[in-house]
């Protein structure tokens, strides 16, 4: 028998779901902690993630290479131990994300910088069942012949050992081991789409402010040294929130000449965003980004006549790459 890595053991699976950097820029104070303002994450309440987790969720997010969204991890985190940092089972898993002891051995990280790797600590524990999901996830990648999704496979090989999902070639049936791992991804998959804040998706990928949509892609006029809107523009004012989209790497983070403050992610769909004239830029270039993470703060820097967030999606991060941004944003799940 394959035990189970990290969860519960077979048979004894929590199906908790089924009851119940530094800041640069303008306009800013430079100092400060980024917030989870608007993360894409739903933050508190019945279905949302404890606030006190919801940063740790993104940062660890983050830091996944294949593209894990933060909602998948907060949900797991739900079924595994109902967010509680001191849970336990008779088959000896333990911490907020249940790591079996030599589960931990392989997986287990110094997450908050203070010398040791201590599963009870969700600032250690959370960022190692990152890494770990991340590893399955890429596997799973690997693998598109195989039954489910790379995420859900990575699920079922976090609960019942990758062995299993070899065996099965993708998530084992409702058949194996009572249900339980089948059960277990079904489950989380249904409880990350509740996670996920409004105007987002259960990909991780959301819209980048909550004001509404402005002038629109291509609109002529004579202000444009193309002569024609190269992205659209969000009705807000100064100082509303800004996210980005989805998962990627800062680019640019700084002036940008008509643009005023600018951002540009590379997202690892080869595409890139721009996010112009902000009052406030909140990451630096080279920076791990997820989609939620708050980029900055609008403004009316630059070549504008009043406030708004321009925004555009490229095939480079060049001026005059653009392309339409709203049939993109559609295909990531966003309705606009």
């Amino acid at each position: 028998m394959v035990m189970t890595p990290v969860a519960l053991g077979l048979g004894l699976i929590m199906l908790i779901a089924a009851f119940d950097d530094d800041d640069v820029g303008s306009g800013g104070d430079g100092g400060g902690e980024q917030q989870p303002t608007g993360s894409g994450l739903r933050i508190g309440g019945k279905n949302g993630v404890p606030p006190q987790y919801a940063q740790l969720i993104l940062d660890a997010s983050a830091s996944c290479s294949q593209g894990l969204p933060p909602a998948i991890l907060a949900a797991q985190l739900k079924q595994e131990s109902g967010f509680r940092p001191d849970a336990g089972s008779s088959a000896g898993a333990q911490g907020i994300a249940q790591f079996m002891p030599g589960t931990w051995q392989t997986w287990g990280r110094d997450g908050n910088g203070d010398g040791r790797k201590d599963v009870w600590d969700p600032k250690d524990a959370i960022p190692a069942q990152a890494d770990f999901m991340c590893s399955l996830l890429k596997k799973g990648k690997a693998h598109p012949e195989y039954k489910g999704s790379p995420v859900e496979q990575a699920l079922a090989g976090y609960n019942a050992g990758w062995g299993r999902v070899d065996q099965y070639r993708g998530v084992p049936p409702e058949s194996f081991a009572e249900g339980q791992t089948y059960h277990y991804v079904k489950n989380i998959m249904a409880m990350s789409a509740e996670m996920v804040a409004d105007g987002g998706s259960a990909d991780g990928w959301t819209l980048p402010t909550d004001g509404a949509a402005g002038t629109p892609y291509r609109q002529r006029g004579p202000m444009w040294s193309s002569g024609y809107h190269t992205g659209i523009d969000f009705v807000v004012p100064v100082g509303a929130p800004l996210k980005s989209i989805g998962p990627g790497i800062v680019v640019a983070a700084g002036p940008g000449g008509a643009y005023g403050n600018q951002v540009v992610i590379h997202h690892a769909d080869g595409m890139y965003s721009q996010y112009a004239h902000l009052s406030r830029i909140e990451v630096r270039a080279g920076q791990k980004v997820v989609g939620g993470t708050r980029i900055g703060l609008s403004g009316a820097t630059g070549n504008v006549s009043g406030p708004h967030l321009h925004f555009e999606v490229r095939t480079s991060p060049a001026y005059g790459s653009d392309i339409s941004p709203i049939p993109y944003l559609r295909q990531h799940g966003l309705s606009i």
